[in-house]
């Protein structure tokens, strides 16, 4: 052996004995969305990078928002990496909650991240989550039915056009429902659709005086439309229905069309997992021809709460999990169809992701949802499908919850805004607005 090849197998057998040395266990908490569970299937390929171990606990939406709010409030300690998004990311940050992430080597390319993710995830220019994938929503169809039904799907339809096409696609004998929406109470599951509905209704959450807007016309309209609009084509238990809910009735070939988010569009062309891979297509989400599309900005991004003990172990695994290297990974096992998207500019400059048949799609409804004009009439916040303020997330669960009984019969849609009102109107002005 040459002495150079000997110092080389020394410095690497050295590099190996540093990293056993400093290994660490990490514990991640995360959804329980398909990308989330794929990438916990790859941790081996961390793991034998670096030498750290990963633990991961796996939650409902609604039940990870809570757990990670109550355990980095409290400075409860029970995880090293959090999966958060754009609502949490600034408000934590300015909390001073999160550790920044502006250390991240040369080759990660910070500068690579889609400047609507990277923005929506920092606080005065720094980035204090890396975003796992980024989405907007978009209309995701059955090209059969619709075909059946006697119409063609524009490429960004109206919502009267929607509406009846679902209900022309609707068939209750044989478990056809024209449209599946989410229904479960939350403020980022019914309350992300219904707000970025509302938003094209003309409706919107507070005035520039931080006036609370249930009262308006707009939002009376918005929720009647949708209410209406799942009783004559939406299937039964809607109230019960989330992402996953209705993810798994599309791919069972129960739903004409679907709006929700565009990360799901891997899923339901997933010929392994379901049953209409073959027959979906695309377009933007709807609007009421007032100017504003109802079709909202998200990233599931990952953060390392302030106080870890384990903040370099936490970076190392950052950077692992929403790098460019990451992306090829999973293109590697699964195919281009399904890596994480919606993160990074290079993706969409890839030849291999330019043919998969939703890639445009979904970058455009990215590019046309703007999180600082986000209502037809002016509004005081940032944020399209929620306000980038605290007291946020409390308030819309409890309204959530007044849509989700309007949704299932056990109270008018007149009935739940006057509630929703009142109880904004309360929260608001105990917190000083």
């Amino acid at each position: 052996m040459s002495l150079r090849n000997a110092f080389r197998a020394a410095t690497a057998l050295s590099v190996l004995a540093t990293s056993a040395a400093y290994a660490e266990t990490i514990t991640i908490a995360t959804v329980n969305n398909g990308d989330m569970i794929r990438m916990q299937g790859l941790t081996d390929d961390f793991t034998e990078k670096t030498g750290h171990e990963v633990e991961w606990v796996t939650l409902e939406e609604n039940v990870l928002r809570q757990r990670v709010t109550t355990d980095i409030s409290a400075k409860g300690g029970q995880f090293d990496i959090m999966t958060i998004g754009m609502y949490e990311t600034p408000i934590w940050a300015k909390n001073n909650w999160l550790v920044p992430l502006d250390d991240l080597p040369a080759e990660y390319d910070v500068d690579d991240l889609l400047p609507a993710m990277r923005g929506g995830l920092s606080l005065d220019g720094t980035l204090y989550a890396a975003p796992f994938y980024g989405e907007s929503s978009m209309i995701m169809y059955r090209t059969d039915l619709m075909e059946e039904a006697g119409l063609e799907m524009p490429d960004a339809p109206t919502w009267e056009f929607v509406a009846d096409a679902a209900r022309k696609m609707t068939d209750k004998d044989n478990e056809i429902y024209g449209i599946c929406l989410r229904g479960k109470a939350g403020w980022g599951e019914n309350m992300a659709f219904l707000t970025a509905t509302a938003n094209s209704f003309g409706a919107r959450w507070f005035d520039e005086d931080w006036t609370p807007q249930f009262d308006s016309e707009a939002w009376s309209n918005t929720l009647n439309f949708y209410i209406d609009l799942m009783n004559d084509a939406g299937p039964p238990g809607a109230s019960n229905n989330g992402f996953n809910e209705n993810l798994s009735l599309f791919q069972q070939g129960k739903c004409g069309m679907w709006i929700d988010a565009t990360v799901a569009a891997s899923f339901v062309t997933n010929p392994d997992d379901s049953t209409v891979a073959d027959k979906v297509g695309f377009a933007l989400a709807p609007d009421a021809g007032l100017g504003k599309r109802s079709n909202w900005l998200w990233a599931w991004a990952l953060a390392i709460p302030a106080g870890t003990q384990k903040e370099d172990a936490a970076k190392e695994f950052i950077n692992w999990a929403t790098s460019k290297e990451y992306i090829e990974l999973v293109a590697s096992k699964e195919g281009w169809a399904n890596v994480p998207p919606g993160a990074r500019t290079s993706l969409y400059e890839n030849a291999n992701y330019k043919d998969v048949p939703f890639a445009k799609m979904t970058l455009d409804s990215i590019l046309s949802a703007d999180p600082n004009n986000p209502a037809v009439d002016p509004v005081p916040y940032v944020g399209v499908q929620f306000a980038a303020i605290p007291e946020f997330a409390g308030i819309a669960t409890q309204v959530g919850q007044e849509f989700s009984a309007a949704l299932a019969g056990q109270q008018s849609a007149e009935e739940a805004l006057e509630k929703a009102q009142a109880l904004t109107v309360d929260e608001m002005e105990a917190a000083g607005y």
